[in-house]
């Protein structure tokens, strides 16, 4: 209560503009003691609205919100969240608004000015700090323009479901063209008397029996393919027990050829040569090496089932936090191009995701034929089956399909809420799909001595472990960076040398903890100090030389700027070092003199232009859950595509179709081989 009298005026105006109408911009001013508020009434062919809002200037912070026509009007600072919808603003901001959740078919637009700046990003205002001068915020004030305009009808709904399906089904027409021109042209040399074996379909009797011989320039350390020292008899890679008894056997496992001391030595002779070829390093049983590649295609779908799951739920909770709060602050969304359905906010990014599932079921299905047509020619004695081309284990490829699948459902489960905290659903199934890609063109030259899926998936593991620490401590933290660089040039360096000794170089010795570092230090010693010689294995050095290189610079890289997007830094790992292997393996390839068939050229310059063209798309910005939310949506774009989707949505499609064409160079680079026996194929 004043101590005495005090004196004033008090005006009143009618105001001209209270209510705002649809596709007519309005401009006004608000400050902090000046809020301002409309009226908007939804027409009668109008069933949802985007409330477009901008402003030249980035601060003075605002709030957008979106009530119900109720009393009182909720327009100061410290009560403008407790009703409807808001998002904080500086230059920009949208809101989608549902005829079906106004009953009234009407609603009040708030604009608040904030007194600080400090929610959409500025400094901590000075205030805060102690200083007892309160008239900062008197000039605080913002001119600001609104725009109401009918959001897309149902039509367009049913429209962009229709192109993304029919888009995709497509590629399903496609192959199954290309699958009727092949049986067709089988059909016709066989009717010919013509079979090739590129066609997979040369009888050959016993009595026409493949040698197993060296070629020239690798004698050393070769082992005749029927006998061995002592007169043991060592099984063929894809002879011995009858083809296609793929059943389980609790006998027949991997370990009783790697524990036998005789195998062990014939591993140290063969895979230490200096010239290796293929029959060197697919003299496992046929039947056991595919029951080992299965497991990775069983393991990935458990993985699969119990990683989802609880990632489902989670961005459920999301949503309905967003749904009950109405805080449009919490996900990350593209807000000029974010179509609600449902509880959804932003249907239109998870739709674009099909492509990822439908792909991904398509290679699945592409495997599956290869598979069955393999097993009618294992059961046939196929002898360019049995002795010819790479041997044909499809468990990694299985393993592949189902992760491009779950790539598309768990990048659909993180855009139903985009942001910091569950970004890691989008790139957990993409570091699996690189690493599985990497695991599958080193196992088709060394099918014998790949790793186990225990062994690679426990590498995911830690993987996505440390993707989940960088987010947790990657901001600041400078240990962490230093830990997590360690460990990184450490693998890499433990990685080159089991690549470049083909798993032969072991810790041995009484002290066997310290026996591979001792070891380590004498070839460095001897090799490249006490006489500088050429290294044994030029080419595999040189990719490993490369490769650490790449790595290290990664490394360094991090270190240095400790990226704030450490889910992306790992995963811009993994893929340079994809395409560096693949680049090598197609190089080795040509130098090899062998040839790239019709279709996986077709592929390889498919899987480059539509890479090109996706990450074009990708690098379109247009949210950063790295800001503010306020500082976001000044990125946010209109829709490009079908007037439904966005940038991102582009990104989303073509990077389905980009992951489809490199399965493919994967799963036929090495068609041409099908004609030559493996002991004319270089390892490389």
């Amino acid at each position: 209560m004043a101590p005495f009298n005090i004196a004033y005026e008090l005006l009143v105006t009618r105001l001209e503009n209270f209510q705002l109408e649809t596709n007519k911009a309005f401009n006004f001013t608000a400050s902090p003691s000046q809020p301002q508020y409309f009226l908007y009434k939804f027409p009668q062919d109008v069933d949802s609205v985007i409330i477009k809002v901008v402003s030249d200037a980035v601060y003075p912070c605002s709030v957008v919100s979106v009530q119900d026509i109720v009393c009182p009007v909720y327009d100061l600072d410290h009560n403008v969240e407790f009703n409807g919808v808001y998002q904080s603003m500086t230059k920009q901001a949208a809101i989608t608004v549902q005829r079906k959740d106004f009953p009234g078919e009407q609603f009040f637009v708030v604009f608040v000015i904030k007194p600080e700046d400090y929610a959409c990003g500025g400094s901590v205002p000075s205030s805060i700090h102690g200083n007892v001068n309160r008239t900062w915020n008197l000039q605080r004030t913002k001119n600001l323009q609104v725009t109401i305009v009918p959001s897309i009808k149902k039509s367009v709904y049913v429209q962009a479901m229709f192109f993304s399906f029919l888009s995709f089904l497509s590629f399903y027409l496609g192959s199954v063209v290309v699958a009727f021109v092949h049986y067709i042209r089988v059909r016709r040399k066989a009717s010919a008397g013509r079979l090739s074996p590129e066609d997979g379909s040369g009888i050959m009797t016993s009595s026409h029996p493949i040698t197993a011989s060296t070629p020239e320039g690798s004698s050393y350390g070769a082992i005749d393919e029927s006998s061995s020292s002592g007169g043991r008899q060592l099984s063929s890679p894809e002879r011995g027990p009858p083809a296609g008894s793929d059943t389980d056997s609790s006998v027949e496992e991997e370990s009783d050829f790697d524990t036998m001391p005789e195998i062990e030595s014939d591993k140290n002779v063969i895979r230490t040569k200096v010239f290796l070829y293929l029959s060197d390093l697919s003299r496992k049983d046929r039947r056991i090496v595919s029951k080992k590649y299965k497991i990775y295609f069983w393991n990935i779908i458990t993985i699969a089932v119990f990683y989802a799951l609880p990632v489902i739920q989670l961005v459920i909770t999301y949503q309905t936090v967003v749904n009950v709060t109405g805080n449009q602050d919490i996900c990350y969304y593209n807000f000029l191009c974010a179509h609600p359905l449902g509880v959804l906010s932003a249907f239109n990014n998870i739709l674009s995701n099909v492509g990822h599932m439908l792909l991904g079921f398509l290679f699945l299905l592409i495997v599956l034929r290869r598979d069955i047509l393999h097993r009618r020619a294992m059961e046939m004695k196929d002898v360019y089956t049995l002795d010819y081309g790479i041997p044909k284990h499809f468990g990694l490829f299985y393993a592949m399909g189902i992760a491009l699948m779950m790539e598309g459902v768990l990048s659909a489960c993180y855009h139903v809420c985009p942001n910091y905290s569950n970004f890691q659903f989008d790139t957990s199934f993409m570091y699996m799909i690189a690493g599985l890609c990497m695991l599958k063109l080193y196992q088709t030259r060394h099918p014998d001595i790949n790793a186990s899926a225990y062994s690679a998936y426990a590498s995911f593991a830690v993987v996505i472990c440390l993707a989940v620490l960088g987010v947790v401590f990657g901001k600041n933290d400078v240990w962490f960076w230093v830990i997590f660089s360690m460990i990184h040039v450490l693998a890499s360096l433990a990685l080159s040398t089991q690549i470049y000794y083909m798993g032969r170089f072991k810790m041995d010795g009484p002290d066997s903890d310290l026996g591979i570092f001792r070891r380590a230090a004498m070839v460095l010693y001897t090799d490249c100090i006490q006489q500088c010689s050429r290294p044994m294995y030029m080419d595999r050095m040189v990719l490993l030389i490369v490769g650490n290189l790449v790595n290290w610079s990664f490394a360094i890289f991090g270190l240095v700027y400790r990226p704030r997007d450490f889910a992306s830094y790992i995963l811009g790992i993994f893929i340079c070092n994809l395409l560096l292997y693949l680049a090598f393996y197609i190089i080795m390839k040509l130098r090899s003199s062998e040839k790239l068939l019709p279709i996986p050229l077709f592929c390889i310059v498919a899987t480059a232009v539509v890479w090109a063209a996706a990450l074009y798309f990708f690098f379109q910005t247009l949210s950063s859950w790295e800001e503010t939310p306020a500082e976001s949506r000044e990125k946010n774009r209109p829709c490009i595509l079908l007037g439904f989707f966005d940038d991102h949505d582009v990104w989303h499609f073509l990077s389905a179709a980009a992951l489809f064409f490199s399965f493919l160079v994967l799963l036929t680079l090495d068609d041409d081989l099908d004609a030559v026996r493996r002991d004319k194929i270089p390892v490389f």
